[in-house]
């Protein structure tokens, strides 16, 4: 017997759509990372993308738990000797609650090509309305 490894056609990639109202950032991050990594599959292979897409929705609704909201500082910069800027969490899900959501997400990726490739199949927005609708997302559920 042989090791069944999945091929690019053997792959259906689904649609699935999140809606954040409610749920700790943590745990709706670390669930929508496993359905982007395939690991809810069966097929699931650790050097191979088989993971679909996710539309996550209402992300400023989404819950920081704890004292995450004052504590929790995001750092940006060019690379350029004084250039880091550090922002509360609470001043970021008030300008770009996007933001805290895919870099939850990213940073429970793969590192490399790999975890790139899985990241760009997110997709995340501030309110209700996604442009996906043609795609015909399935509702996926994250207890709270």
């Amino acid at each position: 017997m042989s090791t069944y490894f999945p091929k690019a056609s053997d792959l259906n990639r689904q649609w699935f759509l999140v809606d954040a109202s409610g749920i700790p950032v943590g745990r709706l991050s670390s669930a929508v990372a496993e359905v982007l990594s395939g690991k809810n599959k069966p097929t699931w292979t650790p050097f191979l993308d088989t993971g679909d897409h996710v539309i996550v929705i209402n992300a400023s609704k989404a819950v920081l738990t704890g004292k995450k909201g004052t504590q929790k500082m995001y750092r940006r910069t060019t690379t350029q000797p004084g250039s880091m800027v550090e922002t509360r969490a609470e001043v970021m899900q008030a300008t770009y609650p996007e933001r805290i959501i895919e870099s939850a997400v990213k940073g429970m990726l793969p590192k490399g090509p790999l975890g790139r490739a899985m990241y760009r199949k997110l997709k995340v927005y501030a309110g209700s309305d996604h442009e996906h609708s043609a795609q015909q997302p399935q509702i996926l559920t994250i207890q709270k």
